[in-house]
């Protein structure tokens, strides 16, 4: 038997601005989601009033609660190698069990909330990775905690363990590896960002890395310029121009990394949702820069 929390929060004087494709006026929000995995706190809500399973991707930036949302962290369903943290588990059943324990189902939406501006994407992470493995309705909320618990009254989330069904199907098309990057630099219709902070991108390795710098050829866009300062996503006009400024438009291929795939695959969610074509590079710079430097080159400002 489901049981029903209600869940009351204090909202914050922050307001939620829109995000890129506006999701349209309809009785099952659900039907739109295929190819968006953004959306905005109104739409959230609706989601989670039709029974959407709630993933809290916080972690230590958690103030406040919203009673029902499920905590989750991406390092749960990664390696816990150095070198290899960044990717995803290999054996299936076991993301399958891993992700079951957290109340996820194939038929069942899932809403997905973080706290930029101060986090680091792991909604993104996380909404890429259901993806990846094949959940067709996973998104994140633009704002986060903020803006969700602004944008309306109590909350009410639904939990039914009986109806949790999912099971790993991969699906490679936002995902590349090391070695198929590698043979892919130079293709003129390919674009490379680094998302890091610039620091990252000049050569400073203050989070594990083994050498310092970025990719041969790449354009640099830190993910914390596509957000307001209340972590809302800039208006869609702002986003399109600042990515065409960097030659970054709809008919390239591009491939997103940073130093394991977290704040990357914040900015594939953005990406996909506009309409590119963009890939995460989970393994990035944990990966990358632990291989050879002759075959895996890297350079420094």
């Amino acid at each position: 038997m489901a049981c029903r929390h209600q869940v009351s929060t204090a909202a914050d004087s922050i307001q939620a601005t829109s995000v890129p494709v506006v999701a349209p006026e309809q009785a099952d929000a659900s039907q739109s989601l295929v190819n968006r995995w953004m959306v905005s706190a109104d739409e959230a809500r609706s989601l989670i009033e039709q029974g959407a399973t709630v993933l809290d991707a916080r972690g230590g930036l958690r103030f406040g609660e919203i009673e029902g949302a499920v905590p989750i962290s991406w390092k749960d369903f990664s390696p816990t190698d150095p070198t290899s943290r960044g990717n995803l588990l290999a054996d299936e059943a076991e993301l399958s069990a891993r992700l079951q324990a957290h109340g996820i189902s194939s038929g069942r939406p899932v809403v997905v909330f973080g706290n930029l501006p101060r986090g680091w994407g792991e909604e993104g992470r996380i909404v890429w990775m259901l993806r990846s493995l094949g959940h067709t309705q996973a998104v994140m909320v633009s704002g986060g905690f903020q803006a969700l618990t602004a944008s309306g009254g109590p909350l009410s989330i639904v939990l039914d363990p009986s109806e949790v069904t999912f099971e790993v199907r991969r699906n490679d098309e936002w995902i590349i590896e090391k070695d198929a990057l590698k043979s892919a630099l130079g293709s003129d219709d390919l674009v490379v960002i680094d998302t890091r902070e610039p620091r990252e991108f000049a050569g400073s390795t203050p989070y594990g890395e083994q050498r310092g710098g970025h990719d041969p050829g790449e354009v640099h866009l830190y993910f914390k310029d596509l957000v307001d300062a209340d972590g809302n996503l800039l208006p869609e006009q702002s986003i399109f121009d600042k990515l065409v400024s960097l030659n970054i438009t709809p008919d390239k291929q591009i491939v997103v990394y940073c130093t394991g795939g977290i704040r990357s695959g914040w900015l594939v969610a953005v990406l996909t949702t506009l309409g590119f074509q963009a890939q995460n590079y989970a393994g990035s710079m944990w990966e990358w820069a632990a291989a050879s430097p002759a075959e895996y080159p890297l350079e420094v400002e």
